[in-house]
């Protein structure tokens, strides 16, 4: 299976789970990441580790960026490696 990296691109979390820097490679087990950012991440993550490309404006990437659903208060980068 194709593998993702993850980077939590910046954080102030109201739980303080995350930390800008913070790295996660998926495979097949989901990451230790809150469960509403992951729910954000995954169609992506998902699409990526089975060859999609996403569209960006007129060109096509294999990365992505989400943020958290609580006021955006983490950021994450997700990119096919």
């Amino acid at each position: 299976m194709k593998k993702v990296k993850i980077t939590v691109l910046s954080a102030c979390c109201r739980c303080d789970l995350h930390r800008a820097g913070e790295e996660f490679i998926v495979g097949e087990i989901c990451p230790p990441i809150c469960a509403e950012l992951w729910h954000r991440a995954y169609p992506y993550v998902f699409a990526l580790q089975n060859g999609a490309e996403l569209d960006c404006g007129d060109n096509k990437v294999r990365s992505f960026t989400v943020s958290c659903p609580d006021e955006g208060r983490v950021k994450l980068k997700g990119e096919l490696i």
